[in-house]
């Protein structure tokens, strides 16, 4: 069990002992030996079951604790100051409640406190709701404003986008917001491609710790290295889509099928190639590009040639020109999940 686990299971059964006590509180005028014996039966049963289900059922609890300090962690200060002014008026509500209600249920002597917790509650769960509305009456600011800079959807790096390098340049425009996850089994089998016997592994293992360095030093970039481990499951790419669901976060990737499989899954997925793909310019046909045809095609009597951003051009009748710069007149464009190709031919040939 790990310390976030740990701190989850302990919390949860001091909030189960201290329900039990107001429960037996309510009942009895009075503590006694044998209502502290129940209490006490009460935590341990279930201390039992919830340890059972934390050990054997996938980390219950270590979810549930991750999901609240995440979404702590998105609170801004304003957030907390409006759910602290939520809860302080709900507590003095349910405190002016009590001293009539003492009259009415006189023999319950835990409804008061019941009672203020209650009111508290509802009126912290008021305040967040409303809170754009609260802020609006005291400040005058308009919703609009208030909504800005709340995409900041935690994103979880696998190995693939980290070794291409270019999620560091995006990151660095600051068109990418939120938290950067990376999850530590992807910085162990980082670590494991770098240790490499085979020196193409090895180097892009070493690009990719590189990359993480860069991004480190970045100050439009937040680097968050997560300890959470999925043991019950082996395989990377399963661990990936796993925290993506328990944390509510995006996966990047440049891995065709863990986008597929993310996507199956219900996991939003931001692919590097599909953003550089989407970014290139558009060409129509009838339209002249200058290229240089550097090696020949797959079909006879053709060339193939590229583009300053990796477009691959096929020139029908540029055969003969391999390792010459020539003009060409687009004829069409085809675009294919591994990018977009165009077909042309030599200018005056058409």
């Amino acid at each position: 069990m790990t310390s976030g686990g740990k701190w989850g299971y302990i919390v949860s059964i001091i909030i189960v002992f201290i329900l039990s006590t107001l429960i037996y509180r309510s009942l009895q005028t009075s503590l006694n030996l044998y209502s502290w014996l129940g209490i006490i039966l009460i935590t341990g049963i279930y201390s039992f079951i919830a340890y059972l289900s934390q050990k054997y059922t996938g980390f219950f609890f270590l979810e549930k604790w991750n999901k609240i300090s995440l979404a702590v962690n998105r609170l801004s200060a304003i957030d907390i100051l409006v759910a602290l002014g939520g809860l302080i008026v709900g507590l003095v509500i349910g405190a002016l409640l009590t001293y009539p209600l003492s009259f009415l249920f006189s023999k319950i002597t835990t409804l008061p406190l019941l009672v203020t917790l209650a009111c508290g509650i509802i009126g912290l769960a008021l305040a967040i709701i409303r809170k754009e509305d609260i802020i609006m009456i005291f400040t005058g600011i308009p919703k609009m404003k208030l909504l800005r800079g709340q995409n900041n959807i935690a994103k979880i790096l696998d190995t693939s986008s980290i070794v291409d390098g270019r999620i560091a340049d995006i990151c660095k425009t600051g068109f990418v917001e939120g938290d950067m996850i990376i999850p530590r089994f992807v910085l162990k089998e980082l670590q494991q491609v770098a240790d490499s016997q085979d020196p193409l592994k090895r180097s892009r293992g070493r690009r990719g710790l590189d990359i993480l360095n860069k991004m480190r030093k970045e100050k439009k970039v937040n680097i968050r290295i997560v300890e959470r481990d999925f043991i019950e499951i082996r395989d990377v790419d399963a661990k990936l889509i796993k925290m993506a669901k328990v944390m509510g976060a995006k996966v990047i990737t440049n891995d065709y099928n863990l986008n597929k499989i993310a996507e199956l899954e219900g996991v939003e997925v931001l692919n590097i190639n599909e953003l550089a793909n989407s970014l290139k310019p558009y060409v129509l046909p009838g339209e002249e590009l200058r290229v240089q045809i550097i090696r020949e095609g797959k079909e006879s009597d053709q060339g193939v040639g590229y583009l300053d951003d990796g477009t691959m051009v096929v020139v029908e009748g540029g055969k003969k020109y391999i390792n010459v710069v020539i003009d060409t007149v687009v004829t069409s464009v085809l675009q294919t999940p591994a990018g977009r190709m165009i077909f042309a031919k030599p200018r005056g040939k058409m």
